[in-house]
């Protein structure tokens, strides 16, 4: 039994004289937060698009959860895009219940789970006002419940924190990480490369309308990294400094209250535990680590088509 509830195979997707997909291979984890990244224009809505059967590929196939993606696919899907879409002279509740009874819920089951959902949310007293008359931080709770309500097992967010102030985007960032532990997937599509390290397994990036990069987000950030190490010790009553081979680099240095703390990349033959032998045995180390690139140089890098790490690297020197 394959492990991948979605898998996109050889998918092509044309416009006029524009070619938005080109050949896309994803799959995508069961019980895991999938981060689809992208500049604009890379392909990424086109995707989504295709996923929610509101646009077929030209070429290739989404197999979903072991079948070729069909009709019955769209009440196991939630959606939430990055334009939202309530009527703004619909009031709050009556919207709520009626899209929720389009995803195949009884009225009675959806009024049942939106009130579970508006007081955890303490919304309540949103019910019986129009959607214009909420701010747009105040909607996106609202189409973020309305998204959810049907229980979906695959869910879709699209620039989920757009308009949240960082109080709610911390509140939602943990309603995804619980619909996980609930079972649920998730593709997680944004530009915030912060929020993809906090809650992403693994990640796809497109670019042009081909994936350029994929993987589980600590291995891409290893694919990147460049022998860089903190290292902080007890300055010693002698120049440590030649301590550090030649082909070494000391790329920061500063001394504070008896600590000296060092930024040093090491050569390419060179393993951490080689920097810690040159000082264990002659001052006691308080702190040592590896530096790692953020997603957000690594997206950088690979848009540039910049997957050598020499950029990293000058950056940090």
């Amino acid at each position: 039994m394959s492990p991948f509830i979605l898998e996109a195979k050889d998918i092509v997707k044309a416009y006029a004289d524009h070619v938005a997909l080109d050949h896309v291979n994803i799959n995508i984890r069961e019980n895991s937060i999938f981060g689809l990244l992208g500049p604009n224009g890379a392909g990424k809505t086109s995707f989504i698009r295709i996923i929610n059967q509101i646009t077929a590929p030209d070429q290739g196939e989404i197999i979903f959860a072991g079948v070729p993606l069909n009709k019955k696919h769209i009440y196991q899907i939630g959606y939430l895009p990055e334009e939202r879409g309530l009527y703004k002279k619909m009031k709050v509740g009556e919207q709520s219940i009626y899209l929720a009874q389009l995803k195949g819920l009884s009225r009675h089951e959806a009024i049942k789970r939106l009130k579970y959902w508006f007081e955890k949310f303490e919304i309540t007293s949103w019910w019986d006002k129009r959607v214009e008359e909420l701010s747009k931080g105040m909607q996106q709770k609202v189409q973020f419940v309305i998204t959810v309500i049907h229980e979906p097992k695959f869910l879709i967010f699209d620039e989920p924190f757009s308009g949240f102030d960082p109080i709610n985007v911390n509140m939602l960032k943990d309603e995804i990480l619980q619909l996980k532990k609930d079972g649920a997937t998730i593709i997680f599509s944004t530009h915030n490369m912060a929020s993809v390290e906090e809650i992403c397994d693994e990640i796809a990036l497109l670019d042009k309308s081909k994936v350029i990069l994929e993987g589980q987000v600590q291995e891409v950030k290893n694919r990147y990294k460049s022998n860089l190490y903190n290292l902080e010790i007890l300055t010693p009553n002698f120049d440590f400094k030649s301590l550090i081979p030649e082909n070494y680099s000391l790329l920061e240095h500063e001394e504070e209250r008896g600590i000296s703390r060092m930024k040093i990349r090491l050569p390419k033959t060179a393993k951490a535990n080689d920097l810690l032998q040159l000082f264990i045995n002659n001052t006691d180390i308080q702190t040592f680590n590896e530096i790692l690139p953020t997603m957000n140089e690594v997206f950088i890098s690979s848009i540039n088509n910049e997957y050598n790490p020499t950029q990293y690297q000058q950056a940090h020197e």
